[in-house]
């Protein structure tokens, strides 16, 4: 079976080709600038061999349609023909209370779709623009929808409840729903396999740190309290995301500024975070350029960023009543060494030895960095979220077909 995985942007489409016999990536790409000036498509086959193209791209059919194209052409291409494709996976973001988990995409789930986007109306149309493109393109190939909220099901209410009037959160679903999920899935569940434990049976804290960044607690194989919310906003500091604020701050900032809501969300979705203490960028390496330089701001963002980390892993084992096994993922997670140091340390409290040396030769592989004496594991695992989507459509696919 090979299946084809979409992850639509407001202008964008990253996409990963899936042969499920061998778990190999077939190609993969990112189509760029979709509706704007400059629009290209970058695009890797399995073999290294790489290609931008560029042109206009109006909309998204447009861009499933070069990508398409590629993938069948004599000289870049993967497959003979579409008739190659069996099945669409797309990663949605917000599944409200509806979908506990993911699902085959007909007329009704669509709908249901379509009806979350109230909850993620910067993410949920974006998706869709996906689904819809697919449906014109390629209409007798079977689409199933992986959502990010849907790990995060096993919340108890009193993980998920706002303090708001009750009333708010039965009109309007106002609640926590997290996000993430496939990733932070994926990486317990792989190191548990690593490590040859029970998955079902640990305390885990996974930490998702890229330029969108959340933290898991996971007790005993489900996820009971996660750093996003209602969206992807709350929590840790991120990129261009502020992360947690005190409500009556943003009030004050409306009020001050003399902005509407767009406005505000603009501010914080896309000028805060560590962009907007550092003032210098959203990318982690040149901020940490910066510190390295002594510049005061760089070195505030990434002290503020580490610490509210932290405090989420000491908030997680409170609420676990203790830690088995914490993992790093994501760009940073993955990749920043230090920063995974500077997190850890004076954690001894809660029985975390770190151990620095291996620690700071770690990118990108799955590996234990804690000393072999540590109670609490912890390991880098790089996250998978595209295998898994496929593995998710091609397991609802052939359900459907017995």
């Amino acid at each position: 079976m090979k299946i084809l995985v979409l992850n639509c942007g407001s202008s964008s489409i990253k996409y990963q080709l899936f042969d499920m016999v061998s778990g190999a990536v077939m190609a993969k790409g990112i189509v760029e600038k979709i509706g704007l000036k400059g629009s290209f498509l970058k695009n890797e086959r399995f073999d290294g061999d790489k290609v931008k193209l560029e042109g206009e791209i109006l909309d998204h059919q447009t861009g499933i349609e070069y990508l398409l194209g590629l993938m069948v052409s004599k000289k870049r291409g993967v497959i003979k023909n579409l008739n190659e494709i069996d099945a669409v996976g797309h990663r949605l973001v917000h599944g409200g209370e509806r979908f506990q988990g993911s699902c085959f995409l007909d007329d009704e789930t669509i709908k249901g779709v379509e009806d979350c986007s109230d909850l993620a109306p910067l993410h949920n149309p974006a998706n869709l623009k996906g689904i819809y493109a697919m449906q014109t393109v390629l209409p007798n190939v079977p689409q199933v929808g992986v959502f990010d909220t849907s790990f995060h099901q096993t919340m108890p209410d009193y993980s998920f409840m706002y303090a708001l009037p009750y009333s708010l959160y039965k009109k309007y679903g106002i609640r926590r729903y997290g996000f993430h999920g496939t990733s932070h899935s994926y990486v317990s569940k792989r190191a548990c396999e690593i490590l040859k434990k029970d998955y079902s049976s640990l305390k885990i804290i996974t930490c998702h740190l890229g330029n969108g960044a959340s933290i898991t607690a996971i007790k005993d194989g489900k996820s009971l309290d996660t750093s996003m919310g209602l969206t992807p906003v709350e929590g840790l500091i991120m990129g261009t995301r502020s992360g947690d604020v005190d409500a009556g701050a943003l009030t004050l900032i409306m009020e001050k500024e003399e902005i509407d809501y767009a406005s505000l969300n603009t501010l914080l979705n896309k000028h805060s975070g560590v962009l907007g203490i550092s003032g210098i960028s959203s990318d982690m390496r040149e901020v940490e350029s910066a510190a390295e330089e002594g510049d005061e701001r760089a070195v505030l963002a990434l002290k503020m960023y580490e610490y509210r980390v932290k405090k989420y892993i000491g908030a997680y084992a409170a609420a676990m009543g203790g830690v088995d096994l914490l993992v790093f993922t994501g760009g940073i997670g993955e990749n920043a060494s230090e920063t995974r140091e500077n997190i850890c340390c004076d954690l001894e409290f809660i029985g975390l030895e770190f151990d620095k040396n291996i620690n700071s030769g770690v990118h990108s592989k799955e590996l234990v960095i804690s000393k072999k004496e540590s109670k609490v594991i912890v390991m880098v695992i790089p996250t998978n979220e595209e295998f898994v989507i496929a593995s998710e459509t091609q397991e609802i696919v052939d359900h459907r077909i017995v």
